[in-house]
C-alpha cells in the first residue's frame, strides 16, 4: 500500500535529525525500568539474569528494526496501530491500539510503584496513588514534557547509573563468582525475566511514532533506533553487572529498591539518597510522560470509535483530552493502589509484546521495494515476543490474555452492531 498523503497543513513540523531522534529514543528507554525491573527478573532468573537480558535485547532489536522500517513507510503518528490497520486490517490495528494502552496503563502503575519503592518503602502504594494524581493534574492543565526536561531528566539517570556502577565495581565487596551461571538457572526462568527486562527497553517505539517529525524519515528513524538501542543495552548491562557483583543473584533478587541495595554493600551509604532522587526522578518523568501517551492512544481510538467516543473530548480552554486523562488517570491510580510492581511489570510485558508482535508481522508483508527487512527478523521478532510473552508469570498472563480477549470481543460486538444497524 502507498504512505499516507505528506504536505497537508495539520502535519507536524519536521525538525529532527538523527542525533535528535536518538537523545529522544534514549529518554524513553533509559529511564525508571532499570530500577525497577532488575529485582523481579533475578527473582526469576537467578544466575541467569544476563542470559535473560541478552535475549530481551535480541527480541527487543527485532521489534525495533521491524518497527523502524514500518515508520519509515509510513511517517504519521500512531506507531503499530496505523502499520497493523494498513498491513494487516483494522481488526489487527485495533488490537494493537487497545494492547498499547492497556500495557502501557499498567507501566504507569509501575512507575508509580517504583516512585514509592525508592522515596518512601514502608509507604510505597500511597506514594505511588498521590504521584498518579499530581501528574494527571499537570497533563490536566497541558503542561506537557519537554524535550529540554526529557533530557535533564536522563542526565540525572544517567549520573545516578554511572555512580552505582563505579562505586560497585571498585568496592571491596565485588565478587566475580557472583556472575557464575548455576543450576538455579532454569530454561523457564530465563524466558521469564527476559519477559520482565523486556519492559525496560520498550521506550525504543517512541523513535518510530516520529515519522510526522523526522527529517527524511526513511533515512533517520532506521539509523535511530538501533543506535539508541545499543546504547541503552551496554548501559543496562554493565548497570546488571555491577549490580550482580556486590549483591549476587540472591541479594539481588529480595531487594525493594536494588540499586540503592547495592549502593549500601558497596559502602557507598553518601550515595543511597541519590540513588533514590534519581529513581524518583525518572519514575516520574516516565509516569508524567506514559500518561500523555496512553491519554493520545486513547484519544485516537475514540476518535475512530473503536473507545467510547466521550473518551474524544477535548477540552476547550486546556486543549487537551481531558476525559481519557481523567480515565487513564483513574484506572492507574486504582492499579498502583492494588498491585505490586512485579504484576505491573508483567501484565505491561504481555500487552507490549503482543503490541509487537502485531508490527513484526506487519514488517513481514512489506515487499523489497517498501524497505522489508530480512525475513528472520520478524519472524523472530513474532516468535520472541510469543514466547517472552506466554513465559511471564502465570498471573500475568492470565490476565493479560483477558484483557485482549475482552478487547477482541469489544471490537466484534461493535462491528455486529453496525453492519445490523446499517442493514436496517
Amino acid at each position: 500500500m502507498p504512505p499516507p498523503a505528506v504536505g497537508l497543513p495539520d502535519e507536524l513540523r519536521r525538525r529532527l535529525g538523527v542525533p535528535d531522534a536518538v537523545m529522544i529514543g534514549l529518554g524513553s528507554m533509559i529511564g525508571a525500568g532499570i530500577f525497577a525491573s532488575l529485582a523481579p527478573a533475578a527473582r526469576a532468573a537467578g544466575s541467569g539474569l544476563l542470559l535473560g537480558l541478552a535475549l530481551a535485547a535480541v527480541v527487543a532489536y527485532c521489534n525495533a528494526t521491524s518497527s523502524a522500517r514500518l515508520a519509515a513507510l509510513y511517517p504519521a503518528s500512531g506507531g503499530t496501530y496505523v502499520y497493523g490497520r494498513e498491513r494487516l486490517g483494522p481488526f489487527w490495528g485495533y488490537m494493537a491500539g487497545w494492547a498499547f494502552v492497556v500495557g502501557k496503563t499498567a507501566s504507569c502503575a509501575a512507575m508509580a510503584l517504583t516512585v514509592g519503592s525508592y522515596v518512601w518503602p514502608g509507604h510505597a502504594h500511597a506514594i505511588a496513588v498521590a504521584a498518579v494524581v499530581a501528574l494527571t493534574a499537570v497533563n490536566y492543565a497541558g503542561l506537557q514534557k519537554s524535550v529540554l526536561l526529557t533530557r535533564g531528566i536522563m542526565a540525572v539517570v544517567l549520573a545516578v547509573l554511572a555512580a552505582v556502577a563505579t562505586a560497585s565495581l571498585t568496592s571491596d565487596g565485588v565478587d566475580t563468582a557472583r556472575l557464575g551461571i548455576g543450576a538455579d538457572a532454569t530454561v523457564a526462568g530465563v524466558l521469564q525475566a527476559a519477559g520482565l527486562l523486556f519492559f525496560a527497553f520498550a521506550g525504543y517505539a517512541r523513535i518510530a511514532t516520529l515519522g510526522e517529525e523526522a527529517r527524511d524519515p526513511a533515512r533517520t528513524i532506521p539509523r535511530a533506533i538501533p543506535i539508541a538501542l545499543g546504547i541503552t543495552l551496554v548501559v543496562y548491562a554493565l548497570v546488571a553487572v555491577s549490580v550482580l557483583l556486590v549483591l549476587g543473584p540472591g541479594g539481588l533478587a529480595s531487594a525493594t529498591a536494588p540499586l540503592t541495595d547495592a549502593a549500601r554493600a558497596a559502602g557507598a551509604d553518601w550515595l543511597v539518597p541519590v540513588v533514590r532522587v534519581g529513581a524518583a526522578v525518572a519514575a516520574l518523568g516516565s509516569l508524567l510522560s506514559l500518561i500523555l501517551g496512553v491519554s493520545r492512544t486513547t484519544l485516537a481510538m475514540a476518535r475512530d470509535h473503536h473507545l467510547p467516543h466521550a473518551m474524544a473530548a477535548v477540552h476547550p480552554r486546556f486543549k487537551v483530552p481531558h476525559r481519557a486523562e481523567l480515565l487513564v488517570g483513574a484506572v492507574v491510580a486504582v492499579a498502583a493502589a492494588t498491585t505490586d510492581v512485579r504484576g505491573a511489570i508483567g501484565f505491561s510485558s504481555f500487552g507490549v509484546l503482543a503490541y509487537y508482535a502485531i508490527a513484526n508481522a506487519s514488517a513481514w508483508t512489506l515487499t523489497p521495494a517498501e524497505g522489508r527487512p530480512a525475513r528472520i527478523i520478524p519472524v523472530t521478532g513474532v516468535a520472541g515476543c510469543l514466547v517472552l510473552a506466554f513465559a511471564l508469570p502465570p498471573s500475568s498472563v492470565l490476565t493479560g490474555a483477558a484483557v485482549l480477549l475482552i478487547g477482541a470481543a469489544t471490537y466484534g460486538i461493535r462491528r455486529v452492531s453496525t453492519h445490523h444497524q446499517q442493514g436496517c
